[in-house]
């Protein structure tokens, strides 16, 4: 239920609350003498206390939807402050990166101990040598253990060394030069190319050259980059880089016609679900779950929608399995909807049945469903189906 939905409930309450105060037995044909204001105020405040009776009960229905899509609302404004922060980094607009991480880091999300650390970084570009290393402490403070603290250290050292100037215009063509430099380097010498991406990846550099590191791992086809990748999205670093290590892994073996088979990219898909297994952040579950989608990895995406403890993780496999079309899923999606105990996860298989066309499996649901309010669901989705089966599946509930 949407935060809208909810009000638009309390709202309907609260009219009927009223309506049904306000009917009382009419007044005399004489009008009486107006109420004394003692006499006025407690007339309202039990006509306040006969409006929040009615209404009560479905407040109290409804606060936790609301509650859970305001957390859900307030944890997406984070992240696309946070996204947008890294953008302006990488355009070198600090003030506004300053600004986007200085509210991401406020919003106690799970990327804000990542936010706290961009902003030290941002006003170490700025100049601000004292803030940018209180910002630090306050990441060690109140972070102890996350995973940004060796990039911290890096950066903490880096801000010692440095005078606390601004970063001249000229910084942008320094970054292109590096990234150049990585790329040429890359094709002249992979060996030192893999020691400079180390560096690049342990010392405080900007987002945009971390990733163009990353790449240079994913293309490289030899065991020491891909163990080096391996780890990297294992969390040997910051979550950021798991992210983007994750990313650059397929599931599956690709291999174009005609292609050497040493140039083909492994198949990485038990890997990626062992990352999945061992994490806690969803940020990093919802990548792996990306990489599942965009390998058409079903196998273990519906592992993940058996088993996944989190109900909305659970949800976006579901979702994922239902964009693959893949009628193979179909018999999986019946068992787990028959284990399942959330509703919404419910409607995702409905959904995703619904979205293929798949009359036969909705009945087969339809059939097992105990909760009136779920039958009423699946029957909505079928009642727009031209099919016999949905036809017939109608008029056996037609017939009780």
């Amino acid at each position: 239920m949407t935060i809208r939905t909810w009000r638009l409930i309390s709202i309907g309450c609260l009219m009927a609350a009223v309506a049904a105060a306000q009917t009382v037995a009419p007044l005399p044909p004489v009008a009486p003498e107006p109420p004394t204001a003692p006499l006025a105020a407690l007339m309202q405040q039990d006509m306040q206390m006969r409006i929040e009776d009615k209404i009560a009960p479905f407040v109290a229905q409804a606060a936790p939807f609301a509650s859970a899509d305001l957390a859900r609302a307030k944890g997406m404004r984070a992240d696309s402050m946070y996204d947008r922060g890294q953008g302006a980094l990488d355009r070198h607009r600090w003030d506004e990166a300053l600004a986007d991480f200085t509210q991401a880091a406020s919003q106690g999300t799970s990327r804000q101990d990542g936010a706290l650390y961009w902003k030290a970084y941002t006003l170490n570009k700025l100049g601000r040598r004292d803030d940018a290393l209180a910002a630090i402490a306050e990441l060690r403070k109140s972070y102890a253990s996350s995973r940004w603290l060796p990039d911290a250290g890096a950066l903490e050292l880096e801000v010692k060394q440095s005078s606390g100037q601004p970063v001249s215009p000229d910084a942008q063509s320094d970054e292109d030069l590096k990234l150049m430099a990585l790329n040429g380097l890359m094709q002249t010498d992979p060996d030192k190319a893999l020691g400079a991406v180390d560096g690049v990846l342990k010392d405080a550099q900007p987002p945009r050259l971390k990733d163009q590191a990353l790449f240079v791992l994913a293309q490289n086809n030899s065991p020491k980059a891909q163990q080096m990748l391996e780890q990297v999205a294992r969390g040997s670093g910051n979550p950021d880089l798991q992210v983007k290590a994750i990313s650059f892994l397929t599931p599956r073996m690709i291999l174009r016609k005609g292609a050497d088979p040493q140039q083909s990219q492994p198949n990485h898909g038990q890997l990626l679900f062992e990352i999945y297994g061992s994490s806690s952040d969803v940020n990093v579950k919802r990548a792996v779950l990306n990489a599942f989608s965009a390998g058409r990895d079903s196998d273990h995406l519906l592992q993940i929608a058996k088993t996944e403890k989190d109900a909305e993780l659970r949800a976006d496999a579901v979702r994922r399995l239902t964009a693959m079309r893949n009628p193979a899923t179909g018999d999986a999606l019946v068992g787990i909807y028959s284990s399942e105990q959330d509703k919404a996860v419910k409607r995702e298989i409905v959904n995703s049945f619904a979205s293929q066309d798949n009359v036969k499996q909705l009945v087969a649901v339809a059939r097992t469903e105990k909760d009136p309010e779920m039958v009423r669901y699946i029957v909505g989705r079928l009642a727009g189906m031209k099919s016999p089966e949905a036809a017939d599946y109608l008029m056996e509930i037609l017939k009780k």
